[in-house]
């Protein structure tokens, strides 16, 4: 047996005898659109997993992983998710913001905050979108000015997931009077429950509100919380990014595959499977599903070798457009029904939730739009499109 198939068996034999007692309630709670769902039994779970050697498990030994392989990282979220096991809350600092620290952070930084993602005991959410700069992150213009041993941050960012739960952000401000694009732009490590910081939840379609806008008015963070040098903030904030498209992508796919046998199964039980072109469109689905697993296999593999592509950008268009469109087949397999509300005043069915919530799947993390531009320009060398 291969030291994966080991790895995999231990997840799974983990996951089978502590997903009980109280934990058992929690099988299939949070995810997207559900984020509100259960948050402090799910955190209480995910401590109990960081007590237990399962957080952070791609990160070295040395900062409190298991130093597990790609592989054995790509076993560990698929099994978590044939497990049904809850969303994670500590997501973003252990996926994102971590292994950015581990890459560019200083020894002090590391020695600060990557003990507290690993324990789960700090929560982060990720500064970067803003009004005028969403996916064109370089026109940030959030701002941050030093003032004796302190970075003092002026502006707003938007659509900042988790930010009413979280204790940092990691936010991209502009560090140098005067610059543009890409230039001048620092990266920061802001306490959020600090005076300055004013966060407004945003009431999404689905009724609940999982991103934020996020205010600072004077909000002072250590001058040492500034990851790289100041002026290095799009090196590192594209780093970070990179490291968004991660080993968790298989994983999302066993949500997917949930998904579309639901659906499946809800067509054969109210008839809609007799219909020709409903057939049609499951096999597609069907089809579409196998294509993004094996699009996230090339991307891995590039990963492993150490020349990453343009998988990253085709495997998100592929992916958040096939989840929209499994949205549209969910409802209408529903039927007339579909448009009716479980429950007052605003109670969604499943169905209903995933509709909704997918139309956002094309948008965040980089647009449908904006991941064509990089595969058109960067990878096909096609002209890049006009700016004012």
């Amino acid at each position: 047996m291969s030291n994966v198939e080991e790895f995999r068996r231990e997840v799974r034999s983990w996951l089978r005898s502590h997903l009980t007692g109280d934990f058992a309630a929690l099988k299939g709670r949070g995810g997207p659109g559900r984020e509100h769902e259960a948050h402090a039994e799910r955190l209480v779970w995910e401590r109990h997993m960081a007590a237990h050697g399962w957080t952070c498990v791609g990160w070295p030994e040395e900062y409190g992983g298991r130093g597990a392989s790609l592989e054995e990282q790509v076993a560990f979220h698929e099994e978590y998710a044939l497990a049904d096991a809850p969303a994670r809350v500590g997501h973003i600092g252990e996926q994102l913001l971590g292994p950015t620290l581990i890459a560019f952070g200083t020894p002090a930084q590391r020695a600060r905050f990557l003990p507290r993602i690993v324990a789960v005991d700090e929560l982060w959410c990720q500064g970067y979108s803003e009004p005028d700069a969403g996916s064109d992150l370089a026109n940030v213009r959030t701002r941050a000015e030093r003032d004796g041993g302190d970075w003092v941050v002026t502006g707003q960012k938007v659509w900042t997931s988790q930010a009413h739960e979280s204790d940092w952000c990691f936010v991209v401000a502009r560090t140098e009077p005067g610059s543009v694009r890409h230039h001048g732009l620092s990266y920061l490590l802001v306490p959020l429950r600090a005076p300055g910081v004013e966060i407004r939840p945003i009431v999404q379609l689905t009724g609940t509100s999982e991103f934020n806008e996020v205010f600072f008015d004077g909000a002072r963070t250590d001058a040492a919380h500034v990851v790289g040098a100041p002026g290095d903030g799009w090196k590192v904030a594209m780093a970070t990014l990179g490291f968004e498209r991660g080993v968790s992508t298989l994983g999302q796919q066993v949500g997917f595959r949930r998904e579309l046998e639901a659906v499946i199964a809800l067509a054969r039980s109210n008839g809609a499977a007799a219909d020709p072109l409903v057939r049609d469109r499951i096999a597609r689905a069907w089809t579409g599903l196998e294509t993004i697993r094996f699009n996230a296999l090339r991307m891995l593999s590039g990963v492993a070798a150490g020349a990453p592509g343009p998988e990253a950008s085709i495997g998100k268009i592929f992916w958040a457009t096939w989840h929209r469109e499994l949205g549209e087949l969910a409802m209408d397999v529903c039927g007339a029904g579909g448009m009716l509300a479980e429950g007052g005043p605003y109670e969604l069915t499943d169905w209903q939730r995933l509709y909704l919530f997918s139309r956002s799947d094309t948008i965040y993390a980089g647009s449908n739009e904006i991941q064509r531009n990089i595969i058109a320009e960067r990878v096909l060398g096609l002209p890049k499109e006009p700016r004012p």
